[in-house]
């Protein structure tokens, strides 16, 4: 057995649905394949998570052209009774890695 193969983890913070929502919010205009890449998914999980949140009343999008253009209503409330109160945008402020101040963190 090959001890050198990194392991991965078996729970996160995140739910993959929460990293394309919050990828998306980075970038509008983000094609499939970047949040693929940018959320270690392959791009069918995607296509699959964008669907759902499309479907969820979570995600909209317009054609431009040969690309997307994805809008995020944001006083969407979340999904799960524990989460009750906070909305879709009260999360991506929280993952836009705000400071007390208001201003983005530099990374």
């Amino acid at each position: 057995m090959d001890d050198s193969a990194p392991s991965r983890p078996r729970w996160t913070f995140l739910t993959n649905h929460a990293r394309v929502l919050a990828a998306i919010a980075q970038n509008p205009g983000i094609r499939v394949r970047d949040i693929a890449a940018r959320c270690l998914l392959t791009e069918r999980a995607v296509q699959k998570i964008i669907a759902d949140l499309e479907a969820d009343g979570y995600l909209t999008h317009t054609r431009n052209g040969r690309s997307n253009r994805y809008q995020i209503p944001v006083g969407t409330p979340l999904r799960h009774p524990a989460d009750a109160g906070p909305t879709v945008a009260d999360l991506l402020a929280v993952l836009s890695f705000q400071r007390q101040d208001g201003r983005p963190e530099s990374r």
